[in-house]
């Protein structure tokens, strides 16, 4: 077996993973959570329109402060709707295991034993979001 086979393994079995299911079960619960995707509409459309008065030569300076302010007050809505919720934990667990499994292939290909590696490199927090990067 190559080691592209093995990683196409590695990928299927990725999908039985119980956070895999769980995210993607999520996803499809938030797409179809009409209220949620009627505040990502909104959302976008205010951010489009903020794009918009910001290509303006002539930018409206209380225009663009009462959108982005809108579009701030409508991003905590979403993400505070029990749908984005349960979908951005579901996501942060997959990520965590992602972020395990880059780690032990890199230090696999930094010569270290992969049986041996560490889930995840001593300063991780499991969450990629902020990270400088591993090893």
């Amino acid at each position: 077996m190559t080691i592209i086979e093995q990683v196409r393994a590695l990928g299927a079995a990725l999908q039985q993973e119980e956070s895999y299911k769980k995210l993607d079960k999520l996803a499809k619960e938030a797409d179809n959570d009409t209220a949620l995707q009627n505040k990502l509409g909104e959302f976008n459309m205010l951010r489009q329109q903020l794009s918009v008065e910001m290509a303006k030569p002539d930018k409206n300076a209380d225009a663009m402060t009462s959108l982005d302010s809108s579009i701030r007050e409508l991003y905590d809505e979403i993400m505070a709707m029990p749908s984005m919720t349960a979908y951005n934990q579901a996501k942060d667990e997959l990520d965590k295991l992602l972020a395990s499994i880059n780690y032990i292939i890199t230090c696999a290909a930094n010569g270290q034993d992969p049986m041996t590696c560490p889930e995840n490199p001593p300063h991780c927090s499991g969450s990629c979001a902020s990270c400088g990067g591993c090893g």
